[in-house]
């Protein structure tokens, strides 16, 4: 079924998230103006619907690429989690989510794909946390579920500073 049609009907689905992790920081994407939901909102690094029959690691680099430029890394995965929320428009994502995290040298080399990326920002983990609580409508929300009620799960090895 197309995408599209999935997200109109709120239908359950597979999808994957990553996030890529460097000195402290996480990297986070701002939705393009054109995407047909979510745009402009602040999302983590990337994330998709895996294509038939791609394993979600496959689905995880693929996008990294394809979104970023980002190559070279080879996500972690770090949970499984179900969400469902609205996402205006009309359109519901109600997803069955991989969640991968990837670790990176600082200065890694970006070339985000304008069709899918405004811009990007690397921002510590706990700044971000506090940022989604104070502006959630500056986020997608898969992002503020992530940081407001699975953070622990996603995040739960990294040190707390």
């Amino acid at each position: 079924m197309d995408k599209l049609a999935v997200h109109r009907r709120g239908l359950r689905h597979p999808a994957v998230s990553v996030f890529v992790l460097a000195g402290g920081e996480v990297l986070l994407q701002q939705r393009a103006a054109t995407k047909y939901h979510t745009p402009g909102l602040w999302a983590n690094t990337c994330c998709t619907h895996p294509h038939w029959q791609e394993p979600p690691d496959r689905t995880a680099r693929r996008r990294l690429r394809e979104e970023l430029g980002i190559t070279g890394l080879y996500p972690v995965h770090a949970d499984r989690l179900e969400y469902r929320a609205d996402v205006g428009g009309g359109l519901t994502e109600h997803e069955v989510v991989d969640v991968y995290l990837a670790y990176a040298e600082p200065g890694l080399p970006l070339a985000p794909d304008p069709a899918e990326v405004a811009q990007v920002r690397w921002i510590g983990l706990y700044d971000l946390v506090a940022e989604v609580q104070r502006h959630p409508a500056r986020f997608t929300p898969w992002l503020v579920l992530y940081m407001t009620r699975h953070i622990d799960r996603i995040f739960g090895t990294l040190p707390r500073s």
